[in-house]
């Protein structure tokens, strides 16, 4: 601080910005990127660890032993599910009975914006079924989730089987102090999304569901589980969710040490961890896998049910049995077992899971980026937008156009039009496409998907006049002075949506900044010609729309 209090340090410090810009902003926007392929090294990625103290161990004894039962009742499930064309119902609510469970259904249906892939529909109908184990020691104030998505053709049904198998086991258990719920959900992501709303007494995606729901405790945590075969070889789990959510780290931790301690292969992203993380090819494998997931959190879209709990503050995580050609099989009881041990620990929670990481990076299962170490990355890149803002800041100051000074700067008043321009683009790029649907496709011989791309272009096509016909609202007709003011403001607010972006997703505002950064940098401060307002515009089109 007494660097920057001192008049002589500014100076020298901004003639420095000013005569070493160049140079400065190349040099912050390599050093993020390779910071960012730095975060695979050994180093940067410390070993997980288990925070939370009542899931610091696993020495508990699995005593699963109901293997060749889950596979009966899977093969069970999967007959009345060919014969009833879909879930079965009644066999559920039957056999989850049978088994001393307090059993509810949930019919639901969802209207759809477009027609789906598959049957070309509008309204899906489907009924979820779940159980409820009651706690023998509580008075069901929390509770914990088993779901299973039931999938069309022959997919889940051994995880269906298991878990009934599991229900059958931890019915006859009286060391649980929260309840367990049981669920079995149709059509996926929408079926479970019906669930929560219902469960939570909201309705924030206009999904419509009857009849009376059975309500637990507040759920801790919830594990989904996907598996489609009668051995398996490796558990995969998937743990982003939606908009880039993470679980807590420590759900994640709890998962690979009973995955050790029973001996299951497990891995993330379909990547094995490596032991040799000294040599090449182990930190190769790492960024790979570090990348992959980067790429997963950025698209904002759930790789599993888990992804709609975590919305709701609920840890969860998806678990994908795999089978492939490797020599080492693990039967039914094997994971039943993995999955009692985890339920059992989660059982001891005294709170929600809090201690851990929310905010991380994975290279593999074993290690982990912490967002004190992942946020420089992003930090460098966004000094470029400081250096720049900084540099033409003193230049605009220094001198106006044509080499004169004492030039009158345009009011604030007259940045308000182009605010309000790009702003209302930056709307009609979210409601029009959905609005115009509608009536392209009276008017038109289009699809409804097809009528929101042309839509969309359209709005594209007409954004290209908005460099062209932004200085004539300017103050002095498109002066250097006037477009260098507006781009500072579009660097300005560039650089907070970015850092906001990366707050909640960092994945997401750190792609974005990687490719925003050096086009809206490289852009001059003076009046754009035609061919680049063509081409990119000014740093305020980015930074609105």
């Amino acid at each position: 601080m007494g660097l920057l209090s001192d008049p002589h340090c500014r100076r020298a410090l901004s003639r420095l910005i000013l005569r070493l810009n160049t140079p400065l902003c190349t040099l912050s926007y390599l050093a993020g990127l390779g910071w960012f392929l730095a975060l695979a090294f050994q180093p940067l990625a410390p070993r997980t660890y288990m925070s939370e103290n009542a899931m610091g161990s696993t020495m508990v004894e699995e005593q699963f032993v109901f293997g060749e039962r889950a596979l009966s009742y899977g093969r069970e499930f999967a007959g009345h599910k060919k014969k009833a064309g879909g879930m079965p119902v009644a066999w559920l609510e039957k056999t989850m009975w049978n088994l001393g469970l307090e059993v509810h259904r949930q019919p639901f249906s969802r209207t759809l914006p477009f027609p789906d892939e598959t049957r070309e529909r509008y309204m899906v109908k489907g009924t979820n079924v779940y159980g409820i184990l009651r706690a023998p020691r509580a008075a069901s104030t929390e509770s914990l989730v088993l779901s299973v998505p039931c999938s069309e053709g022959p997919h889940n049904n051994q995880a269906v089987g298991l878990m009934l198998a599991l229900a059958s086991y931890f019915r006859g258990q009286i060391y649980w102090a929260k309840d367990i719920i049981f669920l079995v959900n149709e059509h996926d992501l929408l079926g479970m999304e019906a669930w929560l709303e219902a469960y939570h007494d909201v309705n924030v995606t206009e999904m419509r569901s009857s009849g009376t729901l059975g309500r637990a405790g507040a759920i801790q945590a919830a594990i989904s589980l996907e598996l489609s075969s009668d051995v398996v070889t490796s558990f995969d789990v998937a743990v982003e969710g939606l908009n880039g959510q993470l679980p807590n780290l420590d759900l994640l931790n709890l998962f690979h040490a009973f995955c050790q301690k029973n001996g299951l292969l497990c891995t993330i992203q379909g990547k094995l961890p490596r032991s040799d993380w000294d040599s090449l090819p182990a930190y190769a494998h790492s960024l790979q896998t570090l990348l992959l997931m980067v790429l997963a959190q950025a698209s904002g879209w759930p790789r599993g049910d888990h992804g709609l709990f975590l919305r709701y503050r609920i840890e969860a995580i998806t678990l994908r049995g795999i089978n492939s050609f490797r020599q080492y099989k693990y039967d039914m009881t094997t994971v039943g077992k993995t999955l009692e041990g985890m339920f059992r620990k989660l059982n001891n929670l005294l709170e929600r899971l809090h201690q851990s990481y929310f905010f991380y990076l994975l290279p593999s299962l074993s290690r982990f980026v912490s967002i004190g170490v992942y946020m420089p990355a992003f930090g460098f890149l966004i000094l470029v937008l400081v250096l720049k803002i900084s540099f033409w800041a003193k230049q605009g100051g220094r001198r106006g156009p044509g080499g004169g000074q004492g030039v009158a700067r345009p009011g604030l008043l007259a940045l308000v039009p182009p605010v309000l321009i790009c702003h209302a683009a930056g709307l009609a790029l979210y409601f029009l496409p959905v609005l115009g649907q509608r009536v392209a496709t009276q008017h038109f011989p289009v699809s409804e998907s097809e009528a929101v791309v042309l839509t969309v272009i359209a709005i594209y096509v007409a954004g290209m006049a908005l460099p062209h016909n932004t200085h004539r609202v300017l103050a002095g007709g498109g002066s250097d002075r006037g477009w260098m003011t507006l781009k500072l403001l579009a660097l300005l607010y560039l650089a907070v949506q970015l850092g906001c972006l990366a707050l909640l997703n960092f994945s997401l505002g750190f792609l974005l900044a990687a490719t925003m950064v050096p086009a809206a940098a490289a852009h001059g401060a003076g009046t754009p010609s035609p061919v680049g307002g063509m081409l990119g515009g000014s740093p305020w089109d980015g930074a609105m729309l």
